[in-house]
């Protein structure tokens, strides 16, 4: 999944993305049509032994690079411009759990479910955009109060200026259906490209923070806010009537 969160952003001057895909495209073509140089095995040389000719080996290298013009396809740079935009999950919006009738009961539960783990990873050089790519882990729950074994979560990812204001936020969809018998399961969720601007060659990633979330409504927020959540034997309380959450 690709995702250009500033589609509508200009790229640094002079750049744009088809230039940037259009030399990615020329390097790689260059990559594939030089082939790797041919190694042979000397079969005449001194004394007839086998022994390699370091004559002839130098001037087979002098021709090939007249032939070739010693042209080298340039890796790609690992090495960043500087440190990765910070990724985080917004407390808030964390965890999602849906009471039927905003009654705060075990009983009252229809769907949970909860960010457990974000890793990420960028790329950038010189004035180009930066380049982030998301990994998210989903721990998803259906309750008693669920309508059916299949539920869609929405959930968002924000590019915002460090300490300051959110620059862009798109919304996603993750649908789920659980196993049969089963009322929990885990999904992982890649993003792979989220694009993010910058000023000028100064600017670095650590200007910008990149933030994740459930689509929740108020009382879910200051449900987490509060630190709110249900004991372990959850289901067995449920079973017995209900059982409050805890903070």
């Amino acid at each position: 999944m690709t995702l250009a969160l500033f589609r509508d952003f200009p790229f640094p001057k002079g750049m744009s993305m088809s230039r940037l895909t259009s030399a990615a495209l020329c390097a790689l073509a260059l990559v594939i049509a030089i082939p790797a140089a041919p190694a042979f095995a000397q079969q005449g040389g001194r004394g007839g032994q086998g022994e390699p000719d370091p004559a002839a080996e130098d001037a087979a290298r002098k021709k090939r690079e007249e032939e070739w013009g010693n042209a080298r396809a340039p890796l790609p740079a690992l090495r960043n411009a500087g440190p990765c935009p910070f990724v985080k999950v917004l407390y808030d919006a964390g965890r999602f759990v849906d009471f039927k009738d905003n009654r705060e009961a075990a009983t009252a539960v229809a769907y949970t479910g909860e960010i457990q783990g974000v890793s990420s990873s960028c790329t950038y050089k010189d004035a180009d955009p930066i380049k982030v790519s998301v990994q998210m882990l989903f721990a998803l729950g259906k309750g008693p109060q669920a309508a059916s074994a299949s539920k869609s979560y929405r959930y968002w990812i924000a590019v915002t200026q460090r300490n300051e204001r959110v620059l862009a936020k798109e919304y996603f969809d993750l649908p789920v259906t659980f196993p049969a018998g089963q009322d929990r399961t885990m999904v992982t969720e890649t993003i792979k490209e989220i694009m993010i601007p910058r000023a000028d060659i100064k600017t670095s990633g650590s200007n910008f923070e990149v933030l994740i979330g459930f689509d929740v409504t108020p009382q879910m927020a200051a449900f987490n806010r509060d630190g709110k959540r249900f004991r372990v034997n959850v289901q067995t309380q449920a079973a017995a009537g209900g059982a409050p959450a805890t903070p």
